[in-house]
């Protein structure tokens, strides 16, 4: 099992997981998950699929949030979110399926969508480790409304109680449902300028 830490040492610069690891980078809203993987991957973010970079399967949740804009405005908000959110995890299971390493967006961290991904790695036979964007609750909200979306309150509030149950746990070196869980702050996310799938963990 993969040891938790704090942060990427800051001279490091790079992240290594296993070949072919499903790695689900995850965080508060508005923590900068996608700004990450678009600087990362060279992504604009008008993007309506996943995107093929160097072996490496890159889906965020806005594709799939592009990929129904503009359908579904008879939809109740729910029913829209929950379509969002079906053809996200069903892009991740079919990027898996066809033997892709995988690095996605997640905005939900509870337990129940955690071992949602923790089965459909088993079922690929591929780990499955976290990648922990942890922002302070201002920087969230700052980013909440850059993007032009801001989470009601009470909806961020429990996003804010599953975070810290989450990190806490990893940084405790407790991962489970995943194999092993990196915690990122916001200063070592900035300093990191490659993601690896080449057979080694962090």
């Amino acid at each position: 099992m993969v040891a938790a830490v704090p942060a990427v040492p800051p001279t490091a610069g790079t992240l290594r997981f296993p070949a072919g690891a499903l790695v689900i980078l995850t965080g508060l809203p508005g923590a900068g998950k996608s700004t990450l993987l678009r600087r990362l991957y060279g992504l604009d973010g008008t993007e309506n699929a996943p995107v093929a970079a160097g072996g490496v399967m890159v889906i965020d949740s806005a594709q799939s949030r592009a990929r129904w804009a503009g359908r579904l405005g008879w939809a109740p908000k729910p029913a829209r979110t929950a379509l969002v959110f079906a053809t996200h995890v069903w892009r991740i299971r079919r990027a898996l399926r066809s033997g892709h390493a995988v690095i996605a967006h997640n905005r939900g961290c509870g337990p129940v969508v955690l071992r949602g991904f923790a089965w459909l790695a088993r079922r690929s036979g591929v780990p499955f480790h976290l990648l922990l964007l942890d922002a302070t609750v201002e920087a969230a909200l700052a980013g909440q409304r850059a993007r032009g979306r801001v989470v009601p309150p009470r909806t961020f509030a429990a996003h804010r109680r599953r975070w810290a149950a989450l990190v806490t746990r990893a940084r405790a070196g407790l991962h489970a449902p995943a194999v092993g869980a990196l915690v990122l702050d916001r200063a070592a996310a900035d300093l990191l300028v490659s993601v690896h799938f080449d057979g080694t963990a962090p």
